[in-house]
């Protein structure tokens, strides 16, 4: 270890200015406070504190008192994750919302530094501010779509992607980020600094420190069309690489998921989004409202064989509408859905897991195909489906997308049984078999439902990464469930 290096486990300070432990720093709950994720709620956590620093003092002096006394530390952003990577039983979890300034914008190289807690309307809000003289306009390249309070040390974390048509993920569009790491040091990252530390924490799930800090690359913003058209699974990589042809920048296809028609996984509503001339006024009530979006939700859950005619309707009512390159990745989402829906039908109180299988975009409709076959035969109703492309990630050590790739995510229903989960795991297991029996893989940051097989042919490196994991922090700083979960998985120690 480097001499100057100080140590959490070994020394009274920190290479930070060390504050009186918890000064500024709130504590939302000691001695025993229940988590979950937001979307699936299938992860029940009870840990020993939640903290939300206001600082980056602030959370250095709360990492290193919970580090002496043994206990595990992890970061949480909005908890959108679903395999309990952003929680730690009976640790520390850090809410990190609160460190959401926005630090720079250079307008010369387009690039945007942000404190880690940010969400991306804040940033998107405050990028288009900063900007408001009308010179040059930067805007970002891509976020996750479905949601949008995720934060932006959770989107590098998580390693996410969009809807972008030759977007590799989203590690591609970081210049750099600073990390607080297990030894209490601020380490900045980048592809040329701490170049290692930087591909592992990127797609790392926070297990090599907390990312307090990062640059974004923005691209010049535009203002961009939306082309609709009704599709078929055969049709939509040939459709989607004429659109790429013609410019067009984003675009994907959102798939039937009525089990009861032939269209089951085959017909959808292709979507993709072409720069106009900047003088092109944008439109004006073009978009989804909560309550249309609640509607569809209901509808899917209830009658699915009528949720296609009245999203298809919808969006091609918007075929020709103008959007912001950036505010058009801006999504509806109402985290509280679950209890709507429920009070609504007075049935079971469900929720939902999400999968993302990867395929060669050649092999897309027979996946699809053997999909449909797999889900109607399960019983576990479709609530959401889309395809999108992704390219090859050159910048993590644990990359899900290895090749350019078809993505495919679905968004099942899981009843509140053990029967119930069991269908939904098998659901999900059957579909990962499928996309490896292509050569593909599947997401991580999902359900923790895989097999020991699985993990190891879809995630060649994973136990690469775990050993990375032990050299960068040998005393086990940073820790979440989902780690010791796939540690207990490959038959490792805890």
């Amino acid at each position: 270890m480097n001499p100057g290096r100080r140590s959490f486990l070994k020394t009274t300070t920190l290479a930070l200015p060390t504050l009186p432990i918890l000064i500024g720093c709130r504590i939302h709950a000691t001695g025993g406070v229940r988590l979950n994720d937001i979307h699936s709620e299938l992860n029940p956590t009870r840990v020993h504190t939640l903290a939300r620093p206001a600082s980056i003092d602030d959370l250095a002096a709360t990492v290193q008192r919970h580090a002496r006394r043994g206990r595990p530390v992890i970061a949480s952003g909005a908890r959108h994750a679903m395999g309990g990577q952003q929680f730690a039983k009976n640790g520390l979890v850090i809410d990190t919302r609160g460190l959401d300034q926005v630090l720079l914008l250079d307008r010369d190289r387009g690039l945007l530094a942000v404190e880690a807690g940010i969400q991306w309307p804040a940033l998107i809000e405050a990028c288009n501010t900063l900007q408001s003289d009308g010179l040059t306009r930067w805007g970002i390249r891509q976020k996750q779509t479905g949601a949008d309070t995720f934060t932006i040390g959770g989107s590098i974390s998580a390693n996410i992607h969009g809807r972008g048509l030759t977007l590799p993920p989203f590690a591609a569009d970081i210049e750099d980020f600073t990390l607080l790491d297990s030894n209490g040091d601020l380490l900045r990252c980048s592809r040329t600094e701490n170049a290692g530390l930087f591909r592992l924490a990127a797609g790392g799930y926070g297990l090599f420190g907390v990312i307090v800090r990062a640059t974004l690359r923005l691209e010049p913003r535009e203002k961009v069309r939306r082309d609709v058209v009704i599709a078929r699974i055969d049709e939509v990589i040939p459709l989607l690489e004429d659109r790429i042809r013609a410019s067009h920048r984003f675009g994907d296809f959102q798939f039937s998921i009525d089990e009861s028609s032939p269209d089951f996984l085959r017909t959808g509503v292709l979507s993709s989004y072409q720069p106009v001339d900047p003088d092109t006024p944008l439109s004006q009530g073009a978009r989804l409202d909560p309550e249309a979006w609640l509607n569809l939700l209901d509808l899917a859950h209830r009658h699915r064989p009528a949720v296609f005619d009245q999203y298809a309707g919808f969006y091609l009512a918007t075929n020709g509408q103008i959007y912001g390159s950036d505010t058009h990745q801006l999504s509806i989402y109402q985290a509280d859905f679950a209890d709507i829906l429920h009070a609504r039908s007075g049935a079971d109180r469900s929720t939902l897991m999400i999968s993302e299988l990867y395929v060669p975009r050649g092999g897309l409709p027979a996946f699809m195909a053997a999909a449909a076959d797999l889900l109607r035969s399960s019983g576990v109703p479709v609530i959401y489906g889309t395809v999108r492309l992704i390219e090859r990630d050159e910048d993590t050590f644990l990359p899900w997308a290895r090749e350019p790739w078809a993505g495919i995510i679905f968004n099942l229903r899981v009843h509140p049984s053990d029967s119930g989960h069991k269908r939904v795991r098998a659901a999900f297991r059957g579909l990962i078999d499928l996309a490896l029996a292509q050569s593909g893989s599947y997401y991580l940051t999902y359900h923790r439902w895989a097999t020991t097989e699985q993990i190891e042919a879809a995630h060649p490196r994973f136990r690469d990464f775990l050993s990375q994991k032990s050299h960068y922090d040998p005393a086990g700083v940073f820790r979440s469930d989902w780690l010791d979960h796939h540690r207990r998985l490959l038959g490792l120690p805890v």
